[in-house]
């Protein structure tokens, strides 16, 4: 905050008000709740916890205060909240995050749906599925814990990113997930033709359009956004892949831009796939495309 700090001193309720006009001012885009995470955060409460708190008239201590001020310097010139606190929400779990590492979006949670449910009709004892370029883990940890009898497999090639991956799998999982350090075009997890699902959020933003938010354009890994001159070129790589893997009937889900689906529905047919479909966020933007093998 500013260096004739107002937060030292003040009332939670009024510690909270000062945090999100700060924020606003930056032009972060949700201040309030950010204002509620970062309270939170340093008090070791959810926003639920906090708003009782309030309610109670509680206080920051001088120490907390001070923490405070520092974290909301930090968010105020956009470094991502998932760095700070250092977790990311992801369906029913939290996943650690920070530097290297691409923080998950909300939208990734429905995508990833759809594998889920896919993989629970599958009628054998352990259905299989591969997570291909899994960054922190959300998309393979999410289809291990939901459908337990599977067997999963998360590919990542990133050194820093790895060292996420690493750390979620083993605290959020049970035994159900292999993680692989390995690119994803050499992705070899059980024998040829065997799996049920091929999932990928694949960088897909095209080498010219830079995003505008500071939090994705200076935090988040380049290797995660960027996917050559029209965006495709790890899709390219995925449907190979995916062609190589999945058993007859198997199905692949790629995640991408939502002014890209006909030029992934030409691909994925120009390469042989079947069943082409797109799927909307909750904002009515496609997200996301399956297609079967």
């Amino acid at each position: 905050m500013h260096s004739d700090d107002p937060v030292r001193g003040a009332s939670l309720r009024d510690a909270l008000a000062l945090t999100a006009a700060r924020l606003a001012e930056a032009g972060v885009p949700d201040p309030v709740v950010d204002a509620e995470l970062l309270v939170g955060h340093v008090l070791g409460l959810s926003r639920g916890e906090l708003q009782a708190r309030v309610i109670l008239g509680g206080e920051l201590s001088g120490e907390e205060a001070a923490t405070l001020s520092a974290l909301v310097v930090r968010r105020a010139a956009r470094e991502p909240l998932q760095h700070l606190t250092g977790t990311a929400p992801f369906r029913a779990f939290e996943l650690a995050v920070g530097p290297g590492v691409f923080t998950p979006r909300p939208e990734t949670e429905q995508v990833v749906q759809l594998a889920i449910d896919f993989l629970r009709n599958v009628p054998t004892a352990e259905p299989r599925a591969v997570d291909l370029g899994s960054g922190s883990g959300a998309i393979a940890i999410a289809m291990a814990r939901e459908v337990p009898r599977a067997r999963v497999w998360a590919y990542e090639n990133s050194p820093e990113a790895f060292a996420w991956t690493k750390r979620n799998v083993e605290a959020l999982t049970d035994g159900n997930l292999e993680l692989v350090f390995g690119d994803l075009a050499d992705a070899l997890p059980a024998e040829t033709d065997s799996l049920d699902v091929v999932i990928s959020n694949p960088p897909y933003i095209p080498r010219a359009a830079v995003p505008r938010d500071p939090e994705v354009r200076l935090h988040d890994p380049a290797h995660a956004l960027y996917g050559g001159e029209d965006g495709l070129d790890v899709v390219r790589v995925v449907s190979g892949v995916g062609l190589r893997l999945l058993r007859s009937g198997g199905m692949l889900v790629l995640e991408h831009g939502e002014e890209q689906s006909a030029s992934i529905r030409a691909l994925l047919e120009a390469d042989g796939w079947h069943a082409v479909a797109h799927h909307r966020d909750l904002t009515g933007r496609d997200r996301a495309t399956t297609a079967l093998r």
